[in-house]
C-alpha cells in the first residue's frame, strides 16, 4: 500500500504539475489570441480610418477640380458672349459704313436742290433721307456732333486748321463729312472737320 500510495501521490503531483503547465499554456494562448484579436481590431480600425482619410482627400480633390471646371466654364461663357457681341458690332459697323456714301450723296442733293425750281426734287430726296436716318436710328447709329465742339481725335479727323480769334482753342468750326457712331461707343466713321487755332 505504501508503494501504491506513493505512486498515486506521485501521479497526482505529476497530474497537477501537468495540469498547471497546461492551464498556463492555455491561458497564455488565450492571452496571445486576445492580443492578436485586439491587434487585428486595432489594425482594422486604423485601416478603416486610413481608407476614410484617403476617400476624404479624393473627394476634396474631385470637389476642387469640379469648382475649377465650373469657374473655367463661366469664364468661357462670358468670353464667348463678349466675342459674339464684338462680331455683331463689327458686322453692323461694316454694313452701315457701306450705306454712308448714300447718305452723303442725299445730303449733297438736298443742298443743291434748295432753289425754287428743284422744290419737288428736294421734297422727294428729303423723304428718302428721312427714311435712311430712321433706319440708322433704329440700328442705334447716330451722327457724331462736331461743329462747335472741342476737337476729339477719337471722334474727329482734322483735315484743316484755321486761325480764328473768335473761336476758342481746338474748336471744330466746320464739318466736311459727317461721322457716325454706334451705341455712343463704336466709331463707324470719324467726322472730317476744320479745327480752329
Amino acid at each position: 500500500m505504501n508503494k501504491n500510495g506513493e505512486a498515486d501521490a506521485k501521479k497526482k503531483v505529476e497530474y497537477s504539475e501537468t495540469d498547471i503547465v497546461n492551464e498556463e499554456a492555455t491561458h497564455e494562448e488565450k492571452a496571445s489570441e486576445t492580443q492578436k484579436v485586439d491587434a487585428d481590431k486595432s489594425a482594422k480600425e486604423e485601416s478603416i480610418e486610413d481608407q476614410l482619410k484617403k476617400k476624404e482627400e479624393e473627394l476634396k480633390e474631385v470637389f476642387d477640380r469640379m469648382q475649377r471646371i465650373a469657374a473655367e466654364y463661366d469664364n468661357f461663357r462670358k468670353r464667348t458672349l463678349k466675342e459674339k457681341e464684338r462680331i455683331y458690332v463689327d458686322c453692323l459697323c461694316e454694313i452701315v459704313a457701306k450705306f454712308l456714301p448714300v447718305a452723303d450723296n442725299l445730303e449733297r442733293a438736298l443742298k443743291a436742290a434748295e432753289n425754287e425750281e428743284g422744290k419737288g426734287l428736294k421734297e422727294g430726296i428729303e423723304l428718302v433721307y428721312k427714311q435712311l436716318t430712321d433706319v440708322l436710328d433704329k440700328l442705334d447709329v447716330k451722327p457724331i456732333e462736331a461743329v462747335g465742339k472741342t476737337f476729339d481725335p477719337e471722334l474727329h479727323n482734322a483735315v484743316m486748321h484755321v486761325e480764328d480769334e473768335t473761336q476758342g482753342s481746338n474748336i471744330v468750326v466746320e464739318e466736311f463729312l459727317k461721322g457716325y457712331i454706334y451705341k455712343d461707343e463704336y466709331v463707324i466713321r470719324h467726322s472730317m472737320v476744320k479745327v480752329a487755332n
